[in-house]
């Protein structure tokens, strides 16, 4: 058996549970309640605690700060969680708190997910597997991110907002409302600018799920139709293919508006 590769100079709490072959850098802190999986490489002076669980494999650079108290004026000492996929990245300079009694008590991440430098996880979001949050972006408290989501360069998304899954940020885009599955998003007051037509090609979306989705989004963000008349044309017109239906499904759980 073997045992974890810890710098003379990292400091581990004797609570923290370390997988076997995992590896943590000169002068890393690991809290007591933390939990790094099989695999899991820390690089130097990054800091880990609470009760924050990275999953297998996850690589972690350095200056990262990852299971901080919630930047909350509500939160007062409670305990609460961060949970950490398998095989994510994070970057230099990362973020990531965990969550609020209010907000369900988890910051989460799923697998696969790349944190690229210098990027903020606030309290009780909730980030679908695949994604990519590039440099400097922003996401405020309950931001919940899709599956394959890709953020550009300091997008800043507002408190409670959702992006979809396979939807698309340009860079410095602010998302104050929900952007929708499937859409590319750009500009300061953030609107859809068409069809995420390259994510879904990598995804391997199929021909017909593509056309009807280029058809429903010319409805919906083209079309000068109310947003109300354009769902239901579109539901009439291509809600039966399954990627459609979960378009729909979005905006009609949408709380805080969508970009349009």
């Amino acid at each position: 058996m073997t045992a974890p590769r810890v710098h003379p100079a990292a400091v581990v709490d004797p609570s923290a549970k370390l997988a076997d072959d995992v590896v943590v850098g000169a002068f890393t802190w690991v809290g007591p309640g933390v939990e790094l999986g099989p695999g899991v490489v820390v690089g130097n002076h990054v800091s880990l605690r609470g009760a924050t669980r990275v999953g297998a494999r996850t690589q972690i650079h350095p200056f990262a700060s990852i299971g901080g108290d919630p930047q909350d004026k509500k939160y007062a000492g409670e305990p609460t969680r961060l949970e950490i996929g398998a095989d994510c990245r994070i970057h230099e300079s990362v973020t990531i708190h965990r969550g609020t009694p209010q907000g369900g008590g988890t910051t989460r991440i799923g697998d696969d997910v790349m944190l690229m430098n210098g990027a903020h996880v606030a309290h009780d979001c909730q980030i679908g597997p695949h994604a990519i949050i590039a440099s400097f972006t922003g996401l405020a408290g309950h931001v919940e991110i899709g599956a394959w989501a890709v953020l550009g360069a300091y997008t800043g998304v507002h408190q409670f907002a959702r992006v979809g899954e396979s939807c698309m940020t340009a860079a410095n885009a602010k998302l104050s409302k929900d952007a929708p599955p499937f859409a590319m998003v750009a500009v300061d007051h953030a609107r859809v600018v068409g069809l995420n037509t390259i994510g879904l090609q990598r995804r391997g979306f199929s021909e017909a799920a593509m056309r009807d989705l280029k058809h429903a989004f010319h409805l919906l963000f083209a079309s000068k139709l109310l947003l109300e008349t354009a769902i239901e044309r579109v539901r009439e017109e291509a809600g039966a293919t399954p990627e459609v239906a979960r378009l729909l499904a979005f905006l009609a759980s949408s709380q805080r508006g969508v970009c349009r």
